[in-house]
């Protein structure tokens, strides 16, 4: 059953180009990644989701029912961290929190620490004394505290540390594993390769790609690293490689053909080693980019 369903949304800001003509759909209990640099309509996508934007054509629905017309009703069941976090200065910590979870009826005192003490956060800090790491856990737990059927986080790792992004990670399997899907959005390819079983590729507002993360790295390319033993290997090109890169005699590139003919091409020379491996996200990546 598709939890999210995204059809044909495009939004343009007067003449600029906000997305066209996306369509994808997100899978209750899936871990779903959204992935492309700063720009690419990633967070547009999102709000166009949340109501906060309307769309110039096309239309999204989340649990069955229209995103616009909707949003209230939507809205009591979604987790939402966006990409930067703004709030009143003056509360602390945990007068935010109460007040957040207020509207929702869900959440809990009990829960709110939980939540604080697994992410290292101050409750009795005021919000301007907080940096920006630490209003970012705000943002987290705020997310967290009711425990939503989706969680739709935009960048959500900016200006946590190692440690904190470790815990977060871990909060986000016990959240799937409670039955909440979750919208994965960002630019850190480790990340959602790590975290993610299905993505989505956007490039300059247009969908490039969607496929999981396994089919993604292990049906298009090989990384292959070649050590040559003579000089002959110097002026040797494959066929259906792509970024080459050489480190003295080695070269390491990506192979999109038949690993046989390959294997063939290579016999015409000098070869002192071989080796040949799944590529990570980010190579993938960065070939969709870039053709």
């Amino acid at each position: 059953m598709a939890l999210v369903e995204i059809q044909g949304l495009t939004k343009y800001y007067g003449k600029q180009r906000g997305i066209r003509d996306v369509s994808f759909d997100i899978k209750e209990g899936e871990i779903f990644g959204f992935i492309g640099p700063n720009g690419a309509g990633k967070s547009t996508t999102i709000r166009i989701l949340l109501n906060f934007i309307y769309p110039s054509s096309g239309k999204a629905a989340v649990f069955g029912k229209d995103a616009a017309r909707d949003s209230l009703d939507i809205r009591k069941n979604i987790g939402y961290l966006p990409s930067e976090v703004y709030y009143y200065d003056d509360m602390k910590v945990s007068e935010l929190l109460r007040f957040s979870y207020a509207f929702y009826k869900k959440g809990s005192p009990k829960r709110m620490k939980e939540l604080a003490d697994r992410l290292d956060l101050n409750l009795n800090k005021r919000i301007e004394d907080l940096s920006f790491g630490n209003k970012k856990k705000v943002g987290i737990i705020q997310a967290l505290l009711h425990q939503p059927k989706l969680l739709i986080l935009d960048e959500p790792t900016g200006g946590l540390d190692p440690l904190i992004r470790s815990a977060f990670f871990e909060l986000l399997k016990e959240e799937n594993e409670r039955g909440a899907t979750i919208f994965f959005s960002s630019h850190i390819l480790s990340e959602v390769q790590s975290m993610c079983s299905r993505v989505a590729i956007i490039k300059e507002g247009e969908l490039i790609k969607v496929e999981t993360i396994e089919n993604l790295i292990r049906n298009q390319f090989k990384k292959v690293t070649i050590t040559f033993s003579g000089q002959k290997g110097k002026t040797f090109k494959i066929e259906g490689g792509r970024k080459p890169e050489w480190s003295g005699d080695t070269l390491q590139l990506l192979y999109g053909g038949e690993i046989k003919n390959m294997l063939q091409m290579l016999n015409e020379t000098e070869v002192k080693d071989l080796l040949i491996e799944e590529p990570s996200l980010d190579e993938v990546f960065m070939h969709y980019y870039e053709h």
